[in-house]
């Protein structure tokens, strides 16, 4: 891999002069992985070797030794093609990675090729290299979220687009399954911690969304059970429920869901965000016709979206109790009993009601990744329901949201977190 930093969302638009930088992929790690996801779960290296250039732009780099010619860029030319002149902010005409809507990115691993470090640059134009945009902006957010923005903040979608060619958050809303309009109920939640032995993946907190009440054991609306949805029937997304052979019910109830519609920054290549899933469907519902789901669903869908969905094994199955990567359970003999101590105070670990015996489980970290074209606009619709009945619900905890800037290759896919 190229580079192994994570970052967030960046500030600060400055004009500089024209200089251009060629040498390995500027870029970033989501979240640690160590590489980008493909459809197979397998884990896979970054494959760019470098920043697209235009034929004019090449130079002496002090670190790598590269040839140099300077671009034949006027002040209102756009010669890299990236959307931006010199009088618009573009301090670089001859990169398209390098204007004021790119991402600030920090290369520390030496370029394979010549065992150097690349030199720094200013990839956001802001006047100032490697200043890294802040990580985290998730600091002082309440239990019960005041806007869609404070869910967005809880998973670090910090910046917030400030106009048709800046990146970052445009929207941010809740909604039901099929994006029509919701307000904010005890679905959603904003927590430091998931129950006593699950902290957030990065920042001071994480996002829940639940099909009954996003809350934990001694919380403000904890549910205290295992069925605490409205019994609202809603409308599922085309194509959902997904069934994936077990005779999946097409009703679904109880549905909520969190709509980003983001702008990806210029030199963006993809995304990723972990998540993990908990259901009180485990063990006695397993394959069953009211396997409730989660899915993150992506428009315009990427390449290798099922029905635009992001979020699935090796086997297509959709997140629900029958996806390959549950691992998580109080059920006495099963070997997922191991990571019990994961549910503690969770609410899985001793809630009990109807149609259940107090019994429940569920995965561990999952990364989910997809493909974006630097400055594309897209929704990413995190969603969760009952299906089938609003009986025994599901949550799933949301964090660790980043942008891959690197050059290289992202597919979808979903692999574990390695530990």
């Amino acid at each position: 891999m190229m580079d192994g930093r994570f970052l967030g969302f960046g500030l600060g638009l400055i004009a500089l002069g024209v200089s251009c930088k060629v040498g390995p992929a500027d870029g970033f790690d989501v979240g640690g992985t160590g590489g980008t996801s493909n459809s197979t779960g397998a884990n896979q290296q970054q494959t760019g070797a470098g920043n697209p250039q235009s034929s004019a732009a090449q130079f002496i780099n002090g670190s790598s030794g590269a040839s140099m010619t300077m671009c034949n860029s006027g002040p209102d030319d756009d010669q890299d093609g990236d959307g931006f002149t010199t009088n618009q902010g573009d301090c670089n005409d001859c990169d398209p990675n390098v204007n004021p809507a790119a991402l600030e990115v920090i290369i520390t691993d030496p370029d394979p090729m010549t065992g150097m470090v690349p030199t720094p640059a200013d990839e956001d134009c802001d006047g100032t290299v490697d200043n890294p945009p802040p990580a985290t902006c998730d600091t002082g957010l309440t239990l019960a979220p005041g806007s869609g923005m404070d869910a967005a903040k809880a998973i670090e979608l910090c910046k917030v687009a400030s106009g048709p060619k800046d990146w970052g958050v445009v929207t941010a809303t809740f909604t039901h399954a099929d994006g029509t309009s919701a307000g904010v109920t005890q679905q959603v939640g904003i927590m430091p911690t998931f129950g006593s032995n699950i902290a957030a993946r990065k920042g001071d907190s994480l996002f829940v969304l639940s099909s009954g009440h996003a809350r934990t054991v001694g919380q403000a609306g904890a549910c205290g059970s295992c069925n605490c949805g409205s019994g609202a029937a809603g409308t599922p997304p085309p194509g959902f429920p997904q069934d994936n052979g077990c005779g999946t019910s097409s009703e679904i109830y109880d549905d909520m869901a969190l709509e980003l519609h983001l702008r990806a920054p210029s030199n963006a290549v993809g995304y990723g965000f972990d998540f993990r899933f908990f259901t009180f469907e485990y063990p006695d519902y397993v394959c069953s016709a009211v396997n409730d789901q989660f899915i993150a669903l992506v428009n315009p869908a990427p390449m290798g979206a099922l029905n635009g969905n992001i979020a699935f094994d090796n086997m297509n199955n959709p997140v629900s109790v029958n996806i390959a990567f549950f691992d998580v359970c109080n059920v006495a003999g099963d070997p997922c009993n191991a990571n019990a101590a994961q549910l503690q105070n969770t609410g899985f670990d001793q809630w009990s009601g109807t149609f259940d015996d107090g019994q429940a489980g569920g995965t561990s970290w999952l990364r989910t990744s997809a493909p974006v074209k630097g400055g594309q606009d897209f929704t990413i619709r995190f969603a969760i329901w009952d299906t089938g009945d609003d009986y025994l619900n599901s949550t799933s905890i949301i964090d660790n949201f980043g942008w891959v800037a690197n050059g290289g290759t992202v597919t979808v896919g979903t692999i574990p977190v390695p530990s």
